[in-house]
């Protein structure tokens, strides 16, 4: 591969990894061609862009972008697929489901995750991995919170005025 193919391919990654907040290094080796259509298919449909990269291109190409991923060193041997995304854990169920599957031979695996600011190094990881929220989701869980007690005062306000208009209004029937 010539230099400039190179640079070019570095300069292009470091621009994927700057368009998602969130990247999976994972290890689909092994996999037939069924398989990998099948892995493709999946993450296209869950909005997650699945890249095979050269190691030393994708290493390159951290190091010239803002912040540390020098973690991530150690788990760029091997066979490497990249998937990027913006939702957290799109990637490891992703991951989780197609492990279930025998005939994918435990495939793809995951090798790391660099997922909201934090790394997660290791296949043991996943299920961690699959338990983290977006900050959409906790956002909205923080709103339902918020809005709960509001809703209870309504709520009883609302009830107490029917309460209120049923003993006027026995009381009324009464004094006739």
């Amino acid at each position: 591969m010539r230099k400039e193919d190179k640079s070019a391919l570095v300069s292009t990654l470091k621009e994927t990894v700057s368009q998602y907040s969130h990247f999976y290094v994972t290890d689909a080796s092994g996999l037939n061609a069924e398989r990998t259509s099948l892995l493709r298919r999946n993450c296209a449909k869950n909005e997650v862009k699945l890249m095979v990269v050269k190691n030393t291109l994708f290493k390159k190409a951290l190091e010239e972008l803002e912040g540390d991923y020098s973690q991530l060193n150690d788990t760029l041997k091997g066979s490497t697929a990249i998937m990027f995304c913006n939702n957290a854990n799109a990637p490891a169920r992703l991951i989780k489901d197609m492990q279930k599957d025998k005939a994918n031979g435990g495939k793809p695996e995951l090798k790391a995750a660099y997922v909201q600011e934090c790394f997660y190094i290791g296949a043991d990881q996943l299920d961690a991995l699959i338990a983290v929220k977006s900050k959409e989701q906790l956002l909205g869980e923080i709103i339902g919170m918020l809005q709960s007690p509001m809703q209870n005062v309504l709520s009883a306000l609302q009830s107490g005025g029917n309460t209120i208009h049923g003993v006027l209004k026995t009381l009324g029937e009464r004094a006739e």
